[in-house]
């Protein structure tokens, strides 16, 4: 998460932020003991105005669940959560046009030259770790152990138009069409996977149902007996709840 670093709306901003960091403490057994924002049991005086955040999907549910607990401690202060993927957050916030970038990697290079440019300083606020899952449907009984080379073999850039059943995995699989789902380009999880399973960030096939919206893939995923996919690991518990 990247909060930026400038003008007089910094406590607000970094009260937020700092409120998301706490979650780990919450997950552990331990209470918080004050409200968000500003430490006390009360809500700090005269905070108004407006927090623009935007980013990573697997960061949503945390930011979307602190950001409400802000705003019932602050109700002058309007706080607005958007998911367009870690890079499109980035774009967002070294534009100017948002206060918290969501990520699910450090910010590049080019990106960090594009706020650069822009005059926009920031500080990085780690505030969890994530677990990347590869998912198939429920009904789905042949795949219950998969290897990263069968992974790559099904992602990687030469595998469109050609790795297109199962039983091109392996032999052992039905003979049934594959249905790829996974994150967007602008995603951070997709530049993980891409480097971990391909062995290069942003290499894939492009063949794929593509999606910065984790409850998009999960609902394709769960329509098709022969899809696989992968995303992050809160969008998992939450649908197992669901």
């Amino acid at each position: 998460m990247l909060v930026k670093h400038k003008s007089m709306k910094l406590v607000h901003y970094v009260s937020l932020a700092i409120l998301v960091a706490g979650l780990s403490a919450c997950a552990s057994g331990e209470q918080p003991t004050s409200s968000p924002g500003n430490g006390t049991d009360k809500p700090a005086a005269n905070l108004e105005g407006k927090i623009g955040i935007d980013g990573s999907s697997t960061v949503f549910p945390i930011t979307e669940a602190m950001a409400e607990e802000f705003q019932k401690a602050n109700s002058k202060v309007q706080v607005t959560v958007g998911v367009s993927g870690t890079g499109g957050g980035f774009k967002k916030f070294c534009a100017g046009e948002t206060d918290i970038s969501n990520a699910s990697r450090p910010i590049k290079e080019k990106e960090a030259e594009a706020c650069k440019a822009k005059n926009i300083e920031y500080i990085e606020l780690p505030i969890a770790f994530d677990a990347l899952s590869v998912v198939v449907h429920p009904e789905n009984t042949w795949t219950e152990c998969m290897k990263v080379e069968d992974l790559k073999k099904m992602w990687e850039p030469g595998a469109q138009g050609k790795i297109t059943k199962w039983k091109q995995i392996n032999p052992a699989y039905p003979d049934e069409d594959l249905a790829l789902y996974g994150p967007g380009t602008d995603s951070g999880t997709f530049d993980y996977f891409t480097d971990a399973i391909v062995g290069e960030e942003g290499k894939s096939r492009g063949d794929f149902t593509a999606s910065e919206d984790d409850n998009t893939l999960v609902q394709g995923i769960e329509g098709n007996k022969y899809a696989l996919g992968y995303l992050g690991m809160p969008t998992m518990k939450k649908t197992k709840k669901n």
